[in-house]
């Protein structure tokens, strides 16, 4: 329900600002405000979370916070009043997937490498939620989708607040435990992959429709495209368990990096629309077995009672520095060097954050075992 209510809301805020009259600039400095308060949100609400030891109670409020906020966006019409809504929209979004990973570790507890079973419902809920919500943009207008979301979010909050969330045991002293968190240098590299990655992500979610208009792809087959992506997620999803317990989570992590290589590479050197497509099967082998093994690295990392920070600042740094930087740099990289060279800047950009990596936290993993 929450990727189902997220699919009827984030693709057609674009499409709503344009219903709008906005411009391409203004457009883009608002779609620019979701990544840039994700960096804060992510972290600053599940460090409440971990601190004052009400997790559910936070993910709650967050998730009415989101849905009052679209309410603003839907009644607004001026530029500042629409950055305002989108502002806060962010701020309140941007805890409630740390804060949903840490609850399902927690439920999972030593069973936590089976998250990619759970996870992959989202994807479900994307795959149905999205043509339906495209379905009533044609028939009812701009807006029509956002009822949507309102109605899912509602549903969804309703079956939260049923859950029994545990916070998880701790020392009882939050910045004891963030200390201990901030002093791990495994913890600082892990950070490292997970922006490049971030950056990677970025560059195909905010380029690739733009590189197959380079290789005069139709519309349809962009759409294609991206149907393709999602669905490649879930059997990435469902056997990402058996990768996690035979590669353990840091291996699939550089797993899914490298592959994140080869993807920008082979589009890199695409000649005609067909082969993106073929290539965007990737998606699943590279966001989704990422997302997995980032989550589970990073519960692994954590010290106990800080696993929602730890899941908030993961997020900030995949979904907010990460997309930040790709989205600015690709858009640099494109203007210059046109789509290919974009791609492969990028590449070379991945496989030094994967290099570095590597030999560090081998270094650290020796010298200094996590106890």
């Amino acid at each position: 329900m929450f990727y189902g209510a997220w699919a009827a809301f984030i693709p057609f805020l674009p499409l709503y600002y344009q219903s709008l009259g906005y411009k391409g600039g203004q457009i883009g400095l608002l779609t620019s405000l979701v990544p840039l308060i994700t960096l804060v949100g992510a972290p600053v609400w599940s460090g409440l979370a971990d601190a004052t030891h009400r997790h559910r109670a936070v993910l709650l409020g967050a998730m009415v916070g989101a849905m009052g906020a679209v309410g603003v966006i839907l009644g607004v019409r001026t530029l500042g009043w629409l950055a305002l809504g989108v502002g806060a929209y962010a701020f309140f979004n941007a805890p409630i997937i740390p804060l949903v990973d840490h609850s399902v570790l927690t439920m999972l507890g030593e069973r936590r490498s089976e998250y990619g079973k759970i996870r992959l419902w989202g994807a479900v809920g994307w795959g149905l939620s999205g043509p339906l919500a495209g379905w009533l943009a044609g028939r009812f207008g701009a807006t029509a989708p956002f009822g949507l979301y309102l109605a899912v979010m509602a549903l969804a909050w309703a079956v939260t607040a049923g859950l029994n969330i545990s916070p998880g045991a701790g020392s009882g002293n939050y910045w004891k435990d963030a200390r201990r968190l901030l002093q791990e240098g495994r913890w600082w590299f892990f950070l490292l992959v997970v922006f490049f990655a971030g950056v990677a992500g970025s560059t195909v979610n905010n380029y690739l429709f733009l590189y197959m208009a380079e290789l005069k792809a139709p519309q349809t087959l962009m759409g294609l495209a991206l149907a393709v992506a999602t669905v490649s997620e879930v059997p990435a999803l469902f056997f990402s368990s058996r990768l996690v317990n035979r590669l353990g989570a840091r291996g699939v992590v550089l797993m899914a990096l490298g592959a994140y290589i080869v993807r920008l590479l082979l589009y890199s050197v695409s000649q005609a629309p067909w082969q993106v497509l073929l290539i965007q099967l990737m998606h699943g082998l590279t966001f989704a077995s990422l997302w997995a093994a980032g989550v589970a690295y990073a519960h692994e990392l954590a010290p106990p009672g800080l696993g929602a920070t730890a899941q908030g600042v993961f997020n900030a740094t995949l979904m907010g520095l990460g997309a930040i930087t790709g989205a600015l740099t690709g858009g640099f990289l494109l203007e210059r060097l046109g789509g290919a060279g974009m791609f492969r800047v990028v590449a070379l950009a991945v496989l030094i954050g994967a290099f570095v990596f590597l030999v560090a936290d081998r270094r650290q993993r020796q010298n200094h075992p996590i106890g």
